[in-house]
């Protein structure tokens, strides 16, 4: 059996990779032996990246494409091999495919929740999910870093790294976004976007990069989420009086349709609902009533004056203390204000005498 697999792996020359899964990131070509056959056939896909690796050390990596394996094809693998002019015998060689394609729907969240402080509810503890989307962006990288020389490595092999790195990077993001709790749902995509940018040099080190990163929802524990729904009802309720009325209709109403109280039970239900939305909607009319003081009334009067027989006005105190002070207004101007019997002089007034008590005396004659 070992020399048939021989010499199978010494004529089987086209090397290739068909991949049927949908999470394999590495996969190692089998060969007997390891050997390659100068002039073999070798195919790269799209979204893949073969890597020719000679004891340990990396050496050539093809893009997708065909190639028939030669020494001129195989520079750094040539050097190391001390091939200096063409050499046709089978050689040793580690093939390595690394699939470069998107890996989608990866899931992150938090285990336990993270503690942060909010602006209006203080500190706070959260919790977080969501999904991330990654491909090799580097496949040599990759393979030095991460990968190694297993002979397959998948997404789970690394998954766990890479939700560990999302959600410490993640709640930092979120904690020093400066967003209140309550608006973090409407900027999901920003901090989103921040926080691909902030995870992003990690993937770089290990060979990857970071397409997509989506918060699909960040919850508070439920204790306080039901705080919450209360107030957001008292803000739908509004007015509490309307709500007392509506609430002690449902109440009389359910009264009436008790079927073991019969008619009597009916009254005595319209009875008691009328009474308590009586009482509790007046309880609330007066609150709202003493909670709202009335507009504070004009105490500055308004007088008319009659000047050249003409009715003038009306004129409020500063505007009176300036016609005195210019004798438009004097102390025998005929005055009137609103609850006055008649017109009296405006030096008579005990409202207007003070302002004549600042006007100097009449200048003496020449």
């Amino acid at each position: 059996m070992g020399l048939l697999n021989k010499l199978l792996g010494e004529f089987v020359d086209i090397i290739e990779w068909v991949d049927t899964t949908h999470d394999t990131i590495v996969w190692k070509f089998p060969r007997y032996q390891d050997e390659i056959k100068m002039g073999a056939k070798l195919t790269v896909r799209e979204s893949q990246v073969a890597i020719f690796m000679n004891e340990g050390i990396i050496a050539d990596v093809y893009q997708p494409g065909m190639y028939t394996l030669s020494t001129e094809n195989m520079p750094l693998l040539s050097t190391l091999r001390g091939w200096k002019y063409g050499f046709n015998s089978p050689f040793k060689v580690d093939v390595f495919f690394v699939s470069t394609r998107q890996f989608t729907d990866q899931r992150w969240g938090t285990k336990n929740p993270v503690m942060v402080r909010d602006a209006e509810f203080g500190p706070v503890r959260l919790r977080a999910f969501g999904s991330y989307a990654f491909r090799v962006s580097d496949a040599r990288q990759f393979l030095k870093e991460v990968a190694a020389t297993q002979p397959e490595f998948k997404v789970e092999d690394i998954n766990d790294q890479l939700r560990n790195i999302a959600v410490s990077r993640g709640m930092d993001a979120i904690a020093s976004s400066g967003l209140g709790i309550l608006d973090l749902t409407a900027n999901y995509d920003d901090v989103s976007e921040t926080i691909l940018h902030r995870i992003q040099p990690d993937f770089t080190e290990l060979g990857l990069s970071l397409t997509k990163f989506l918060i699909e929802n960040i919850s508070l524990p439920p204790e306080v989420e039901a705080i919450m729904d209360k107030r957001t009802g008292m803000g739908i309720v509004g007015n509490l009086g309307a709500f007392a009325q509506f609430q002690a209709a449902n109440a009389m109403e359910k009264a009436a349709e008790n079927p073991g109280g019969g008619l009597a039970g009916a009254g005595l239900g319209l009875g008691m609902g009328a009474g308590m939305m009586g009482q509790v909607g007046d309880i609330f009319r007066n609150n709202q009533a003493g909670a709202t003081p009335p507009p504070v009334p004009d105490a500055t009067p308004s007088y008319y004056f009659a000047v050249n027989g003409n009715r003038q006005g009306p004129y409020d105190m500063n505007t009176l203390r300036n016609m005195i002070q210019n004798g438009t207004v004097t102390r025998d101007t005929l005055a009137w204000k609103q609850g006055m019997d008649n017109w009296a002089a405006a030096g008579t007034l005990t409202d207007l005498s003070p302002l004549f008590s600042t006007v100097p005396p009449p200048l003496p004659p020449q």
